[in-house]
């Protein structure tokens, strides 16, 4: 009897870090998996671009990734940031299936899985405890993490922003261009710069 062919390593992350969220069974598992496809892209290159209509959310395995949107100066300002472990991926614009005001791209190589969206929804309603898990992510990462952060981005001087962006973004700062932070701490590079002085 022919061995089992071993699971790719992206697909193996993917199940453990859903896992992490809620333990989904076996049967939820292989419908998640029906969704995915294995890819991956160069730095530099976007996933998912401004006013395209997405039809997939990605797992991001290896690599490092950015949100963001353009102003009508075609300025571009960061959203969001992320690393491994994460589902980037034009939400909104997937679930009111239209265009996309934000883009996804690799800020280095990624190895990502790509899910189908559509599949996805599917599953969902068929399997309760992949739903869970569903819901489990969005209130840590859309909840949780994100409302708070931004009033806190609000309320604050840009010197406290950029020392709460230290601290929420610990992991993948040292990976990050200055000019990419401070576009997203909506200050310019050169106010990054005197605020770095001021700390270090």
């Amino acid at each position: 009897m022919d061995k089992e062919a071993p699971m790719s390593p992206r697909l193996e992350h993917l199940q453990e870090t859903v896992r992490r969220y809620y333990a989904i069974d076996e049967a939820s598992m292989q419908a998640l998996m029906a969704c995915c496809k294995v890819t991956s892209i160069d730095k530099g290159v976007t996933l998912y671009d401004i006013a395209q209509t997405p039809t997939h959310f990605a797992f991001l395995h290896k690599g490092l990734m950015r949100a963001f949107l353009l102003d009508e100066e075609g300025n571009e300002y960061n959203k969001n940031f992320f690393d491994e472990g994460r589902f980037p991926g034009c939400m909104s614009a997937l679930l009111q299936q239209a265009p996309s005001r934000i883009a996804i791209q690799a800020l280095e190589p990624c190895e990502l899985v790509e899910i189908d969206f559509k599949q996805f929804r599917v599953a969902l309603f068929m399997h309760p405890d992949l739903m869970r898990f569903h819901i489990h992510y969005l209130e840590k990462h859309w909840l949780l993490e994100k409302e708070p952060k931004e009033i806190s981005y609000l309320e604050h001087e840009a010197k406290d922003r950029y020392q709460a962006f230290l601290t929420d973004f610990s992991a993948i700062a040292p990976r990050l261009p200055q000019y990419h932070i401070a576009s997203y701490l909506g200050i310019t590079p050169t106010q990054l710069s005197r605020i770095r002085k001021q700390i270090y």
